[in-house]
C-alpha cells in the first residue's frame, strides 16, 4: 500500500530541486523533480520523500482531516474502524 500525504511548501531550493514542507509542525525536506517548480504556501503530496503532486488548499485540507481521523484511530490502538461496527 502506499501513502502519501500533504505538506505545505515553507521553503524552495529551486537550484537542487528540493523543497521544505510541513506537516503536523514537523519539517521535512523532499524532492521535487518530478513536479518542477513550486512556491511557498503551495501544497504538494509526498510520498517516500518525492513531491508527487500539487494540490490544492480544499484538498490538502481535506486529506489532511483524513490523516487526523487515521492518527486518532492509531494511538488508540483500534483496529477497527468506527463504521465496521453492527
Amino acid at each position: 500500500m502506499c501513502l502519501g500525504i500533504p505538506g505545505r511548501i515553507v521553503e524552495v531550493y529551486p537550484e537542487e530541486h528540493v523543497a521544505v514542507i510541513e506537516t503536523f509542525g514537523v519539517r521535512q525536506r523532499v524532492s521535487t523533480f518530478l513536479i518542477g517548480e513550486v512556491e511557498v504556501g503551495e501544497y504538494v503530496m509526498v510520498h517516500a520523500g518525492y513531491a508527487i503532486e500539487k494540490i490544492d488548499v480544499e484538498e490538502a485540507r481535506e486529506r489532511l482531516k483524513l490523516w487526523e481521523e487515521i492518527l486518532k484511530y492509531a494511538d488508540m490502538g483500534e483496529t477497527e474502524r468506527p463504521g465496521d461496527r453492527t
